[in-house]
């Protein structure tokens, strides 16, 4: 499903989104030029005592240097790598989404499923 920036916006910010997109960028050498993700902008995942000891949630400690939207990027916290990135809105594709709403949706999904994850799984899903 391909959704405009601020359609996509909206569904991190209640969701957490599993994206599949095109890199910008390629790594020398790299022959998959694709990147999959799980991602969430939900305030009340992110900024609970949870986000921050289990998903090493950091708020921006300052403004980025350029306009990530001008750029038609949107920045999202990526649960794997545990940071934040741009994603490319022209290329990305939603797979499928978990409500955050309640909050125990999105634990009780993390605990059946990312948690049990290997971090060989992890990468294998990242690139696949």
């Amino acid at each position: 499903m391909k959704l405009s920036l601020n359609g996509l916006k909206q569904l991190c910010e209640n969701n957490l989104v599993e994206l599949k997109f095109r890199k910008r960028t390629q790594a020398a050498g790299k022959i998959n030029n694709h990147r999959r993700m799980l991602c969430t902008l939900d305030p009340t995942i992110l900024d609970s005592q949870l986000g921050i000891e289990i998903l090493n949630f950091k708020k921006p400690t300052m403004s980025p240097p350029y306009s990530a939207s001008s750029k038609n990027l949107l920045t999202v916290w990526d649960i794997f790598m545990q940071n934040w990135r741009n994603i490319p809105i022209e290329s990305v594709d939603v797979i499928s989404t978990v409500p955050t709403k309640p909050a125990e949706n999105f634990w009780k999904y993390f605990d059946k499923v990312i948690r049990k994850m290997s971090p060989r799984q992890k990468i294998n899903f990242i690139n696949k």
